[in-house]
């Protein structure tokens, strides 16, 4: 059985850009020229992105949702932690491998 999607039905209708050949192309192209997650690469993390993400959230703008200097290669564990906590107005730090605190 499917989660339930907790969305709002404003996001519910953007969903569908999602679903788009354009986007698809869009996202192929994205992991194909960087195939890393550039969260783990701050650290020198060699981990492979899996995930394309919107800089800076689209809400359904079709300009912001395709304009491919807003995208960024994310693993899934970065999308779905340290992005999402920034996305709600948190500091995410984390340790370079000198030691020095990493914000980003």
């Amino acid at each position: 059985m499917a989660k339930p999607d907790r969305r709002s039905e404003e996001a519910a209708l953007y969903r569908r850009m999602y679903k788009t050949a354009r986007w698809q192309r869009l996202r192929e192209h994205q992991l194909s020229t960087q195939p890393l997650c550039e969260f783990c690469m701050v650290t020198e993390d060699v981990t492979a992105a899996d995930v394309v993400d919107h800089r800076e959230a689209h809400k359904g703008q079709l300009d912001l949702f395709y304009d491919p200097s807003n995208l960024q290669s994310l693993c899934k564990y970065h999308h779905d932690s340290a992005k999402q906590m920034i996305d709600n107005g948190k500091k995410v730090v984390t340790y370079g491998v000198d030691g020095y605190p990493i914000e980003f």
